[in-house]
C-alpha cells in the first residue's frame, strides 16, 4: 500500500520513495518530492493558472518518457483542471495552484511544462520565450554569447529580459510582456532570431533544420506559438543527474567560461535561492510587463 501524507489539509498516496529516478547520482523519488516541496515558493508562483503538460519518466530517464497533455487517470477531484483549446478540440489540462497538486503531480515523476498564456486568456501570451538550443561542438557557452545579444536587442525595444538554464544542455530567455496574441509574439520572436542570425551568421541559426545546426546557436522562436510549451521555471529534467531549468543571473551568463558552469542540480537549488531569491520574480509583477512594439 502506498504511504499517505496530508499536505495542507489533503490526502496525497506517494509510491516508490526508494526508486532511483536519476541514475547518475542514485537521487531517488523520495528526494525528488523533497526538491519540489522546498522549492515549492518559487516554482508555484510560474505554475499559477497556466495549464500544464508533463513530460513523464517515471523509471527514470532511461524508461519510457512521454508526454500527457491531459488530465491523468486518478487525479483527485481536489486538483484544479481547465478546459483549454487543443488543435484536434477542447482539452481538460491540469493547472497546479498549490502545494497538495505539486507534490500530487511530482508523484508522477514529471517535468513540467507550460505554454506562454494562462488559462483565463487561451493564447493571449504574457511572457515571450527564446529557447537557445547548442549544436555540438557549440554549447551553452556560445548560447550565453547570443544571449546577451538578444538581451540588449530587446532592450533596445524596452522589454527586459532574464535567462534560466534549460536543465539540459541550453539556455532559455523569458521575458513578461502585456498580454498580446501568441501569433503577434511569436511573430516578433521570429523577426529577433533572424535579425540575430544577420548579427552573427557564423554563430546563429533561426530555422530548425538540423543539417543547419553544428557548431551553432539554434534560436527556437516557436516555442511562442499558443500550441507550444516550454520547461518551467525550477523543473527538473529526465536526465540522468538531477538537473534542473533554473534562474541564473547576468553576470554568470557573461561571465561562462565552460559549459559545467551552468549545469545546475537539485541539491544546488536551496543556496541559490537562499543567495538570490527568486530572479524569476520581476515576471510575475505586471509593472514589468512591456508592450510588443509594432510589427
Amino acid at each position: 500500500m502506498s504511504p499517505i501524507t496530508e499536505v495542507e489539509g489533503r490526502r496525497v498516496a506517494l509510491s516508490n520513495l526508494e526508486k532511483v529516478v536519476h541514475p547518475a547520482t542514485g537521487f531517488t523519488k523520495g528526494e525528488l518530492l523533497h526538491y519540489y516541496a522546498t522549492t515549492a515558493d518559487a516554482l508555484l508562483p510560474h505554475l499559477h493558472d497556466r495549464p500544464v503538460s508533463f513530460l513523464r519518466y517515471p523509471d527514470g530517464p532511461d524508461g519510457q518518457v512521454f508526454f500527457s497533455k491531459n488530465v491523468p487517470p486518478g487525479t483527485p477531484e481536489w486538483v484544479t483542471t481547465a478546459k483549454v483549446p487543443h488543435s484536434d478540440g477542447p482539452t481538460r489540462m491540469v493547472v497546479i495552484q498549490d502545494l497538495a497538486a505539486l507534490i500530487w503531480a511530482a508523484n508522477l515523476v514529471t517535468e513540467f511544462h507550460t505554454p506562454q498564456w494562462r488559462v483565463d486568456a487561451p493564447e493571449e501570451a504574457d511572457r515571450l520565450v527564446f529557447d537557445l538550443d547548442p549544436g555540438s561542438p557549440a554549447t551553452v557557452v556560445e548560447c550565453c554569447e547570443v544571449a546577451l545579444w538578444l538581451r540588449g536587442r530587446l532592450a533596445a525595444d524596452g522589454i527586459e529580459t532574464h535567462a534560466k538554464t534549460s536543465g539540459s544542455k541550453g539556455l532559455h530567455l523569458l521575458a513578461a510582456v502585456e498580454r498580446t496574441p501568441s501569433r503577434r509574439t511569436t511573430e516578433y520572436a521570429k523577426r529577433l532570431a533572424v535579425e540575430a542570425e544577420q548579427a552573427m551568421p557564423r554563430l546563429v541559426v533561426h530555422r530548425m533544420t538540423r543539417s543547419l545546426r553544428p557548431g551553432k546557436v539554434f534560436v527556437d522562436w516557436s516555442q511562442n506559438a499558443a500550441r507550444k510549451t516550454t520547461a518551467a521555471p525550477y523543473t527538473l529534467r529526465a536526465r540522468a543527474e538531477p538537473t534542473v531549468s533554473a534562474p541564473v543571473t547576468w553576470q554568470e551568463v557573461a561571465d561562462l567560461a565552460s559549459p559545467e558552469g551552468l549545469v545546475l542540480r537539485a541539491p544546488d537549488m536551496a543556496a541559490r535561492l537562499q543567495a538570490y531569491g527568486d530572479l524569476l520574480a520581476p515576471l510575475l509583477d505586471p509593472a514589468h510587463a512591456a508592450p510588443l512594439p509594432p510589427p
